[in-house]
């Protein structure tokens, strides 16, 4: 596995380089969010805040923009505020400084899970159709009327879920467990703001209809 660490501090970035590598990942370093942004793209990124050229939400905001990469975010900012921008901006998850190998190691792979999620598991159901919508599980694509949809990890993991039940509404704790993994339990507005990004995607907000006091469900419109 392929990962970018974006980190100027060389005091931090050199033990966090070597001890990724001995667990077995492909490490780059780059130390500004220019570099960042100009690197062939991995398999996830761990992506600073503080950056001395720009800060880290502005370099995911641009990643996210053009790719579907993972993003875990590494910082001293605890805050929720923080957090919540962050996971809003896309990002898969947030780690606060400091922390130790085994539990970033241990979230990189629980990312990875969930990015892979979609896939994994399932048979007669992989391909799933409502109406001129199709979402391929197991190719992790989406499509409506043969159009292939540009949608993130996060956006497909959410659509998937949302179509493995059509017409069914899913809570929105649901959705934080098997979108965003069972760690967040802060406020849900992450959740709506990837909503609003699909239903600009898919072209109609109808095809996806607030559950007021409950969550969401997916239907043709």
């Amino acid at each position: 596995m392929r990962l970018l660490v974006v980190e100027d501090d060389d005091g931090i970035a050199a033990p966090l380089v070597s001890g990724l590598r001995r667990e077995g990942f492909e490490v780059e370093r780059v130390a500004t969010g220019a570099d960042a942004l100009a690197a062939a793209e991995p398999d996830l990124v761990l992506l600073d805040l503080r950056l001395p050229d720009t800060d880290g939400y502005a370099v995911a905001r641009e990643l996210r923009a053009r790719s579907g990469v993972p993003i875990i975010m590494v910082t001293a900012k605890g805050e929720e505020v923080d957090r919540v921008i962050g996971l809003e901006l896309g990002a898969d998850d947030y780690v606060v400084k400091p922390f130790g190998l085994r539990e970033l190691v241990a979230r990189i792979h629980a990312v990875m899970r969930r990015v892979a999620e979609p896939g994994r598991g399932v048979a007669a159901d992989a391909v799933v159709t409502v109406g001129p919508l199709t979402v391929d599980r197991r190719r992790h694509e989406a499509a409506l009327a043969g159009a292939a949809l540009p949608l993130t990890p996060k956006e497909f993991a959410l659509l998937a879920l949302l179509a493995s039940d059509p017409g069914a509404a899913v809570d929105r704790r649901r959705i934080l467990e098997e979108v965003w993994g069972t760690r967040w339990y802060g406020p849900t507005k992450t959740i709506d703001v990837h909503v609003s990004s699909l239903r600009r995607k898919l072209g109609d907000p109808g095809w996806i209809e607030t559950v007021r006091g409950v969550g969401f469900r997916l239907r043709a419109p």
